[in-house]
């Protein structure tokens, strides 16, 4: 089964690639109801890198224990009729909790320019679950996923490093 998203964000398809990367970044997509914290005494990496297994605590508001997944991360990039395609991959899988009934989980994200505007992100977001509970745990992980687009939406603008100042705002030194 699989849940699928594709929309544009205000920030530069580097921004975005970079928000990938940060665990931080990530934990914020599901706030604030759901609450992503690192399993072990050193806290998060500083970025995901390819090839790494993170252990993670899901919780709901950060009282409701929702169980730990295993985040397995690996990137590619290809090529679409546009240009470069960066895609993020999460292949780990859900370790205790509701969630850990998933057979399979893949999640892939992929980044690239917007069509028209450089200026701009092109998301695209899927995830494949698969196993004897994921007709049941879809309509929840689709319902997720919704959450995590208007967050992603939300949040994109910020992710770009330097702030466009306004010409007004410059002082001469």
């Amino acid at each position: 089964m699989r849940v699928m998203l594709k929309f544009a964000i205000d920030c530069d398809a580097d921004a975005a690639w970079r928000a990938l990367h940060s665990p931080r970044a990530v934990a914020e997509l599901y706030g604030p109801f759901l609450e992503m914290s690192p399993l072990t005494a050193q806290g998060f990496p500083t970025s995901w890198e390819p090839g790494s297994d993170v252990a993670v605590g899901l919780s709901v508001a950060g009282a409701l224990p929702m169980g730990r997944q295993l985040i397995h991360v690996s990137d590619r990039v290809t090529t679409d009729a546009r240009g470069p395609v960066r895609i993020f991959r999460d292949s780990g899988i859900p370790l205790t909790g509701p969630l850990a009934a998933l057979d399979v989980w893949d999640h892939q994200i992929a980044v690239s320019p917007a069509p028209g505007d450089a200026t701009r992100t092109l998301w695209r977001d899927r995830l494949v679950i698969g196993g004897a509970a994921a007709p049941v745990l879809w309509p929840v992980l689709w319902t997720m996923w919704q959450w995590r687009q208007a967050r992603i939406r939300s949040l994109a603008r910020t992710w770009a490093y330097d702030i466009p100042i306004a010409d007004d705002d410059r002082t001469d030194d």
